[in-house]
């Protein structure tokens, strides 16, 4: 493995040079699509007000550069962005850069968490359905999988605030954490745990049931292969045979949706992140698109596409690491 590092760092620098124009396409794109939406941030602060002159609507335009040609707009969002300056937010009155930041470590632990909960399930489910492929285990599990997959997001995290949060009562209703009080070492670690359970599992559950399908079918075909069948005959143990042999090859797959699936995280945890009041990306964006502001919109839109490309990256990497033969180009 270790003469693959060259090549790794190699992937690594192409990678990046290529996604230098990818991100500057995705800029200039999502500027021009954000300014077909119909109003702008000086005409959310003036019904805020309740009241706007026209002195007062040009003031603000002319404050937040809205008054400027289009073209002339984008030329001086770009330049900002070379400078590594994301702009300022007329809505929260306070450089975008800041709020991204103050926002980004709630929605990176609700992702991973969700992640993480959806791979080791949906691999646990999908090997286990394998084992037992056509028999009424697998059946049942199909249908319940199934049913994940075919209900909304939004949907699925009512219901389980219903059921936990209101009826039960084992877990809070929203949030990431009490209001006015200090966490701090293993308690406080506890109870941010408790606050994320019912979102991360929200946004969990759809990749769990694709996980699981996709699992079961790569270990159903890995199973059928000749090195397996040689691994058996040596005599080396179901445990090796399914860790060493089916599951390092049934994983790849798994592993390339799992990069793919980011950005589905991405816009789910918007809708998460609004139903449990999560303070995360998702729901920073949503408040800026009510707000119109764009400035905000546009950059947590940059941050995503800079995520997604990083991970499918890592995938790739992780790849070469479980599977030596897969070429790196």
């Amino acid at each position: 493995m270790q003469g693959r590092l060259p090549d790794i760092a190699r992937l690594i620098v192409r990678s990046a040079f290529h996604a230098v124009p990818t991100i500057l396409v995705i800029l200039v794109a999502n500027f021009f699509l954000l300014r077909l939406a119909p109003g702008d941030a000086a005409d959310v602060i003036a019904a805020e007000s309740g009241f706007a002159t026209d002195e007062m609507m040009e003031g603000l335009r002319s404050r937040f550069g809205l008054d400027l040609p289009i073209l002339e707009q984008l030329q001086n969002y770009l330049g900002h962005i070379l400078r590594f300056d994301l702009g300022y937010s007329a809505r929260f009155n306070t450089p975008v850069i800041d709020l991204i930041l103050q926002r980004v470590p709630g929605t990176l632990i609700l992702m991973l968490s969700a992640m993480a909960i959806s791979l080791m399930i949906g691999i646990a489910v999908g090997t286990f359905q394998a084992t037992f492929a056509g028999r009424w285990p697998d059946r049942v599990i199909a249908v319940v999988t199934q049913l994940f997959y075919s209900l909304p997001g939004f949907w699925i995290g009512l219901m389980l605030i219903v059921f936990f949060a209101v009826r039960l009562r084992w877990l809070p209703t929203g949030g990431s954490g009490p209001i006015g009080v200090e966490l701090s070492g293993l308690s406080g670690l506890l109870i941010r745990l408790k606050y994320m359970v019912l979102p991360a599992t929200s946004l969990a559950l759809f990749y769990v049931a694709v996980y699981a399908r996709l699992t079961r079918a790569s270990v159903i075909e890995a199973k059928a292969q000749d090195y397996v069948r040689t691994a058996r005959a040596k005599g080396l143990s179901q445990f090796k045979v399914m860790t060493g042999h089916v599951l390092r090859n049934a994983l790849l797959p798994v592993t390339t949706l799992a990069g793919i699936h980011l950005g589905g995280l991405l816009g789910g945890a918007v809708v998460i992140e609004t139903v449990y009041a999560w303070p995360g990306l998702g729901r920073l964006a949503y408040e800026a698109v009510m707000a119109r502001d764009f400035s905000v919109l546009l950059g947590v839109l940059l941050l995503s596409s800079i995520v997604v490309i990083a991970v499918n990256l890592l995938v790739d990497v992780i790849q070469a690491f479980i599977d030596p033969r897969i070429e790196l180009k």
